[in-house]
């Protein structure tokens, strides 16, 4: 490709990262408006863990409808999906259709996000120009994470969140427009056939999996059991399945390569304990201090500053300081964010919460770019594409099962608190998660209301905390320090 059609498409990617970054952090600020409007508190977890289900379980299916049909045309399907279910999203007037069409969304998600650095990968065979442009790319995501709240909390504010999804319809159509001009024609793979049976045992197998984790604290024990126990026959099949298939969804020669497993565990663990600070801190902010949306947007920017200095940096750090380090100063980041959470009572001043969200970014964008590229050398080039939709497809399983696990636990928190105070019902809750409506309560119960809240947040924290001690354990075992 000549450098024109390089920058262009490059631009094109990187919008599809805006949309990506918008959609992650607007949401979260809208939250608290959502579930105040629409009634549903008790599925707060839900809206994003339905997100990740739809990404989930199209991640590894769009690597390989991208050999089918191209890289070019798959991404521009992806779009497709995201604008079409920003549409869908913006004309809810309900939380069950609001759940229902998110997974459309979601889908499209799972092509946006993973085929970039597919792309990426492609496209810059040099090591070290493919990490500059993953450390671009990342940067567009933060950027747009930094604009985000700002945009979605006045937004929120001065009108309605509903108004946030339609922002996507504009940048989704001139990446479309910029994909299909500049994207040069490739030469497609010809594979005997697509392997149909392994996508719908892979596809049945997650959703049964996460319909079990979703359902955790809301149905009885044993049908919980039996989604799970389901859920591991099907991928245990998969996984027969694909040990015979010829150009298999999943290769299973990816989890023989040790260095990539050590990559995979790490993401996992990273990505899981992320999205605890990353939806929680906006919360925060509006339910325990009064903020409004606009305020509580606005303790994520810190978050998106620093992740791009810090994947920006890598690119200068890369060749001179071992894998091990790098990804040691990210992790420590992030647990200084999450540790501080857990021990912050309800007092903590605004400027605490801002430099909290600082170190959780840093650390992220200190290991998001590192490990992108290790994971791509270390699959070498036959396995790059699998590799690196794997690794996306992982980071969103540990997302989507946290954040079911983190919805649980704030459900339990919240259902304690309602039986040992019956003045106190999951109705007053809603309201307070809004500063708009938290006026209407009574205000010698807010305290009491708050106080409930957080100790859900504190066990919430407690377990980011402990998965980043583990990740500790992991950078250490596989990760060269000489």
């Amino acid at each position: 490709m000549t450098k024109n059609q390089l920058k262009f498409l490059t631009i094109a990617l990187i919008l599809g990262n805006i949309m990506s970054g918008l959609d992650s952090t607007i949401i979260n600020t809208a939250i608290p408006s959502i579930v105040a409007n629409l009634h549903g508190i008790q599925f707060m977890g839900w809206i994003i863990a339905i997100f990740l289900l739809g990404m989930s379980i199209s991640i590894p299916l769009w690597t390989k409808v991208a050999e089918r049909i191209g890289n070019k045309n798959a991404f521009l399907v992806t779009l497709s999906f995201f604008i079409v279910g920003s549409i869908l999203e913006a004309i809810s007037q309900d939380m069950t259709f609001f759940l229902s069409v998110r997974i459309i969304m979601g889908i499209g998600a799972g092509g946006m996000g993973s085929l970039p650095y597919i792309i990426v990968g492609y496209i810059y065979p040099n090591i070290k120009q493919r990490t500059k442009a993953l450390g671009i790319l990342t940067s567009g995501f933060n950027a747009a994470a930094i604009v985000g709240p700002l945009i979605g909390g006045w937004i929120i504010d001065i009108s309605s969140w509903h108004w946030i999804f339609y922002i996507n319809i504009p940048i989704g159509l001139l990446a479309m427009l910029l994909t299909a001009i500049f994207y040069k024609k490739e030469s497609i793979s010809k594979f005997s056939k697509f392997d149909t049976v392994g996508s719908a045992l892979l596809v049945t197998g997650l959703i049964t999996f996460l319909l079990g984790i979703q359902l955790l604290g809301l149905v009885s024990v044993w049908l919980v059991i039996c989604c799970l126990i389901i859920s591991l026959l099907i991928m245990t099949y998969f996984f027969i399945h694909e040990s015979k298939e010829e150009n298999p969804v999943l290769p299973l020669v990816l989890f023989t390569n040790k260095n990539l497993i050590g990559d995979f565990l790490l993401f996992a663990l990273t990505w899981g304990a992320f999205i605890a600070v990353n939806v929680y801190l906006p919360m925060w902010a509006q339910a325990f201090l009064g903020m409004t949306a606009l305020i509580g947007g606005m303790t994520l920017i810190p978050n998106s500053c620093f992740s791009i200095v810090a994947s920006q940096f890598v690119y200068v750090l890369q060749g001179r300081t071992k894998t091990y380090y790098i990804i040691l100063v990210g992790i420590i980041g992030m647990l200084i964010s999450s540790f501080s959470l857990l021990m912050a009572d309800l007092s903590i001043p605004l400027w605490i919460l801002i430099f909290t969200s600082a170190f959780s970014g840093m650390g992220v964008g200190f290991i998001f770019v590192e490990l992108q590229v290790k994971v791509q050398v270390d699959a070498g080039r036959e396995h790059m594409a699998d590799a690196t939709s794997t690794s996306y497809l992982i980071r969103i399983l540990a997302q989507t099962v946290m954040a079911a696990i983190y919805g649980v636990i704030m459900n339990l928190s919240l259902n304690q608190g309602i039986k040992a105070h019956p003045q106190i019902t999951l109705s007053m809750l809603n309201k307070m998660s809004d500063c708009r409506t938290a006026s209407e309560l009574p205000s010698k119960l807010l305290p009491l209301m708050r106080a409930i809240s957080h100790s859900g947040i504190r066990v919430i924290m407690l377990v980011s905390c402990l998965l980043l001690v583990i990740s500790l354990v992991i950078n250490y075992k596989f990760n060269p320090r000489h």
